[in-house]
């Protein structure tokens, strides 16, 4: 019996959905799964249109929200 070399992927739930804006439109992100070393992390994301989609890391930003000092550029 060997070890196996690769991990096992992570999911973070989020206890507060956080608000997204992705190319489909704005929603929240429900939960994150680690990509791993080579990848993007995958993003579960609740559409405003009650869809439920996954995007990449870079398919999204986080809402602006002076709460976490996220401000607009």
């Amino acid at each position: 019996m060997g070890s196996n070399p690769i991990s096992p992927l992570m999911i973070h739930e989020f206890v507060n959905p956080i608000p997204v804006v992705t190319p489909m439109g704005d929603g929240y992100a429900i939960y994150v799964r680690d990509g791993g070393t080579f990848e993007n992390d995958v993003w579960c994301i609740a559409l405003e249109d009650s869809t439920i989609k996954h995007f990449r890391t870079d398919q999204i930003k986080i809402w602006k929200n002076a709460t976490f000092d996220i401000k607009d550029k």
